[in-house]
């Protein structure tokens, strides 16, 4: 049996089966490259995808290097001047407004406390604080309160009706007023106070609330109106009433005029017949007014009849006789008593209406 390569090949033909094979070594050639560029696209974002529907890219990873720090500085060094001071114990300061934080609005300081608002304390008045009052204009003050009692050296409480919005030291002038004048006053009639009649406080107009006048010491709240003032036993006593003992009245004049720098009263003017103002309104070299006219007390009983004759008058019957006699003396001289004792009747001139 002889061999040929020709002959092998036309019997037993491979030429197909190392196409098939080329074609597959082909097809994953092809295979391994498209995957690779698959992966390498990955890196790289579409500019078509818009929606970011691809897969995400791959970050590389970051690899922290080690910075060495700065060392400490001494204590000895000197401060810097931006430096910012230490932190006590550890604790972390309250937030600045920097540069890069925008500034908070700062809260308002805290008031302080005068020195009436600190004498002025619930044994001497009950007098809470109001906040300060900005009216329009010059109206309003600073250092308010609202008195609604004072409290008498016996612990009794006088109420301030209604209840008067006043400065501090306008409330506490008319507190020791209460306490050491008027008290001792109602105690020598024979009770205590009660009640202060307030006519009017705080409020903002101008003088005698007249147009274009100047501002009011009342729109200062600097000022007070009394009218009268209330006993426990049921009796009051009304600054302007004329049926009121002259005296009790001048006493209650001369406390006021000693304590207020104005005191207007009946007699001023006509807005002040029913009530007497008070206040505390600062003048050039410390001057004061006081203008209240205690009249005196009207009668009890008005006369309706004339008085009676005196006893040492003589009698109406030896008049007339004296008369004649004088008459009959004047027509002896040569004067007619008719004449004498006759007035001719005046005529009023007339005038023609025109």
């Amino acid at each position: 049996m002889g061999f040929s390569v020709p002959d092998f090949r036309r019997k037993w033909s491979c030429r197909g089966y190392m196409s098939a094979g080329a074609a597959m070594v082909t097809a994953a050639l092809g295979l391994s490259l498209v995957l690779a560029e698959r992966a390498e696209a990955r890196k790289y974002t579409s500019p078509l995808d818009i929606f970011g529907i691809a897969a995400p890219r791959p970050r590389p990873a970051v690899h922290s290097a080690r910075i060495p720090l700065p060392r400490p500085r001494p204590d000895e060094a000197p401060k810097a001047s931006g430096e910012a001071p230490p932190e006590p114990d550890g604790k972390p300061l309250a937030d600045k407004p920097g540069a890069e934080k925008p500034a908070e609005a700062a809260a308002p300081p805290e008031k302080p406390v005068s020195a009436c608002r600190l004498a002025l304390t619930e044994e001497i008045a009950i007098a809470p604080s109001i906040p300060d009052i900005r009216g329009p204009g010059a109206c309003g003050g600073e250092d308010l309160v609202r008195l609604e009692a004072i409290v008498l050296p016996d612990k009794r409480k006088v109420t301030v009706k209604p209840a008067a919005i006043l400065r501090c030291t306008m409330a506490s002038a008319i507190a020791d007023w209460l306490r050491k004048d008027m008290a001792p006053l109602a105690t020598s009639l024979g009770s205590t106070i009660g009640e202060l009649d307030n006519f009017d406080s705080f409020e903002c107009r101008g003088r005698n609330r007249v147009a274009g006048a100047l501002l009011s010491e009342h729109g200062k709240a600097n000022a007070l109106d009394v009218r009268g003032i209330k006993m426990a036993n049921g009796q009051s006593i009304s600054l302007t009433d004329r049926t009121i003992s002259r005296e009790v009245r001048e006493q209650v004049l001369h406390s006021v005029c000693s304590r207020f720098s104005t005191v207007l009263g009946p007699g001023s003017d006509w807005y002040h017949e029913d009530h007497v103002h008070l206040d505390l309104a600062q003048r050039r070299n410390d001057y004061r007014i006081c203008q209240w006219n205690v009249w005196d007390p009207l009668p009890q009983i008005a006369p309706l009849l004339p008085a009676e004759r005196p006893e040492e008058a003589p009698p109406r019957e030896v008049a007339a006789k004296s008369e004649i006699k004088e008459g009959a003396d004047d027509e002896a001289a040569g004067k007619p008593a008719a004449d004498a004792g006759k007035s001719r009747p005046h005529k009023p001139a007339t005038k023609k209406r025109r």
